[in-house]
C-alpha cells in the first residue's frame, strides 16, 4: 500500500508548479483539465511521475489555516528524498526559504517549507533502512 496523490486546493497553478518543479525536477504534468467544482468554474492538473502525483485545482478563496494555529486541518505532508541538502539547494535557488529544520538525528535529516499556497511540506532523507532505527524518536 502507498498513498498516490494529495489533492490540494489552491488559487495559483503557477505559483505553485513552480515550488514543486523546483522541488521534484523529475516531475511533469500528467494530466490537466477544466471543470466545475459545485459552481464554480475550475483548472485542475496532476503533477508528478509514473506512480505519485500532487493534485491541484485552482478554485480556492482566502488564506490556508494559520499553521501556528489551532484550526482543525492539514498540518503538513512529507516526503522522502534522496538528498535534503539538493532539495533545499534547488528550492532556495528558485527563491524560497527554509522554514524550519528538524531536530537532530542519527539516522534522520528534514527540512519543512511552506508552498505558495501556505501548505507545510516536509522534506526528509533517511540515512538507514532499518525502521527502529529511522522511527525512533
Amino acid at each position: 500500500m502507498y498513498l498516490e496523490h494529495v489533492n490540494l486546493v489552491v488559487s495559483d497553478l503557477e505559483e505553485m508548479l513552480h515550488f514543486y518543479r523546483a522541488a521534484f525536477p523529475h516531475w511533469k504534468v500528467r494530466s490537466k483539465g477544466q471543470g466545475e467544482w459545485y459552481g464554480k468554474a475550475r483548472t485542475w492538473l496532476h503533477f508528478g511521475d509514473d506512480y505519485h502525483y500532487i493534485a491541484l485545482s485552482d478554485h480556492g478563496e482566502g488564506q490556508n489555516r494559520a499553521l501556528e494555529g489551532h484550526q482543525v486541518g492539514l498540518a503538513h505532508f512529507a516526503y522522502v528524498v534522496q538528498s535534503v541538502e539538493r532539495v533545499v539547494n534547488r528550492l532556495t535557488e528558485a527563491g524560497y526559504t527554509v522554514d524550519k529544520v528538524g531536530a537532530q538525528h542519527p539516522y534522520r535529516k528534514n527540512v519543512y517549507f511552506i508552498d505558495p499556497a501556505g501548505y507545510e511540506i516536509e522534506f526528509v532523507e533517511y540515512m538507514s533502512d532499518l525502521s527502529s532505527e529511522r522511527n525512533s524518536d
